[in-house]
């Protein structure tokens, strides 16, 4: 079987890293389209890429087997409901729009319709990324593969059991990305006060998280083994974490990541 044509509707930078991400997986600059409303976004990504662009959404839905719906969540039920009803036979349709359900997809794109609903994080930019993706179930196996084989290509991707868990990788993944940042910004913050220069707290930091990362990734046991093999009895990291204990970070975590997932759920609701 033939590879699928894939169109992106909304050429911003998450579209634009997964372009990038598929090229290097060798899927032909031919097999894939974009649309955007600026000219200027258009022409630049004929030119980085090599693809084809146009102004015209309907174009894209005539004519494309993996349409991906990459605009902001606040015009995608404009967007859906300018599509033509008449797109190419067999299409799928992913969704990377926080807060969209695909409930509201159906009602905007057709019953019927096969939809893939994922939530990548901004890490997708640097090819670090990593994405939850629920389909419903007019989504065959093959294309259950086409969306894995897009979000792939700029990290990797997590089939989900229950749409309802979208707002919990949101509150994990989708959102986790601040939550690092937050800590690297206390950690500068904290190194800075106990007398480094700002930018060599700063590199510390990065790097101690960098590093972190890495280990905890590639590493056979879990964060909390890590963490006790490097948290010495009346050592000083074990200090520090107590210290972290006592001010109750593991519940102060759950209760912002518990904050999230319930935005994530509102906001579905507001967008429907």
């Amino acid at each position: 079987m033939s590879a699928p044509h894939i169109g992106f509707i909304g050429a911003g930078n998450m579209a634009t890293s997964l372009i990038g991400g598929m090229l290097q997986q060798n899927i032909k600059a031919s097999r894939i389209m974009a649309s955007d409303h600026s000219a200027e976004q258009c022409d630049k990504l004929a030119r980085q890429f090599g693809i084809r662009t146009s102004s015209d959404n309907a174009e894209l839905a005539r004519q494309c087997d993996v349409l991906v719906l990459a605009v902001k969540p606040q015009v995608m039920q404009a967007v859906c409901r300018a599509l033509p009803t008449e797109r190419k036979s067999g299409q799928l349709i992913i969704s990377i729009a926080a807060g969209i359900s695909c409930e509201s997809l159906e009602q905007w794109l057709g019953a019927g319709t096969a939809l893939v609903r994922c939530m990548p994080n901004t890490p997708s930019l640097r090819r670090q990324g990593v994405s939850g993706l629920f389909a419903t179930g007019r989504v065959s196996d093959e294309q259950k593969q086409q969306a894995e084989n897009i979000l792939n290509a700029v990290g990797i991707s997590l089939w989900l059991d229950d749409e309802a868990q979208i707002d919990a990788v949101t509150a994990v993944s989708g959102s986790g990305p601040a939550y690092f940042f937050y800590l690297i910004e206390a950690m500068t913050a904290a190194g800075e006060k106990l007398g480094l220069p700002r930018e060599t707290a700063e590199r510390l930091t990065l790097f101690t998280a960098l590093g972190a990362a890495d280990m905890a990734v590639h590493s056979d046991v879990d964060a909390a083994e890590l963490r006790r093999r490097v948290s010495s009895p009346g050592g000083t990291t074990e200090q520090a974490i107590n210290s972290f204990a006592r001010d109750g970070f593991p519940e102060i975590i759950a209760r912002g990541m518990q904050a999230a997932a319930a935005r994530g759920a509102e906001l579905s609701r507001e967008l429907a």
